[in-house]
C-alpha cells in the first residue's frame, strides 16, 4: 500500500487514467472510421466504456443502500456479483446492421468528425483534472515555507 492507500484521490486518479486510456482508444477507432470513409462495405466501429462504468457504479451504490438478499438454499437466485469500477474496460463494437450508402459503407463523416471533437474535449478535460490532482498532491507534499 502506498502513501495514500486507497484514498478518494487515488481512486479518482485511477478512474481518470482509465478514462484517458479510453479516449486514446476511441481516437484510434474514430481515425480508422474516417480513414475508411470511401472503402466499399466498410463497417464503422465505436468504443463503449462510460455506460458500463455507470452501470457498475449505480449497481454498487444501490447495493450499499439496500439490505443484502439472503438465500436459504444454494439453488436460490442470488444477487449479481460485485464488480469493481477498476475492472471495467472499454469495448470496441462494430456496427454491422446499418448502411449509409449504396456500397454498404456506414461511415458518416460529419458524425465521426463531431465524435472526434467531443473525444478531444473529454481528453483535455481529464488531463486538466489529473493536472489539478497532481498540483494538490504537490502542495500537500511540499515542506512548509
Amino acid at each position: 500500500m502506498g502513501l495514500f492507500g486507497e484514498s478518494m484521490m487515488t481512486q479518482s486518479m485511477k478512474m481518470l487514467e482509465k478514462g484517458l486510456d479510453t479516449t486514446s482508444l476511441r481516437q484510434k477507432v474514430i481515425a480508422n472510421n474516417i480513414a475508411n470513409v470511401d472503402v466499399p462495405h466498410f463497417k464503422r466501429s465505436e468504443v463503449s466504456f462510460e455506460s458500463e462504468l455507470k452501470r457498475v457504479l449505480d449497481f454498487n451504490r444501490q447495493r450499499m443502500e439496500e439490505p443484502p438478499l439472503l438465500t436459504a438454499d444454494p439453488k436460490h437466485i442470488s444477487t449479481r456479483p460485485h464488480r469493481k469500477p477498476k475492472n471495467v474496460a472499454p469495448n470496441i463494437h462494430t456496427d454491422y446492421h446499418s448502411t449509409m450508402r449504396n456500397d454498404g459503407n456506414n461511415v458518416d463523416i460529419e458524425d465521426e468528425t463531431s465524435k472526434l471533437v467531443r473525444n478531444q474535449l473529454r481528453y483535455h478535460l481529464m488531463i486538466d483534472r489529473l493536472a489539478s490532482s497532481f498540483r494538490h498532491l504537490n502542495f500537500l507534499l511540499r515542506p512548509g515555507v
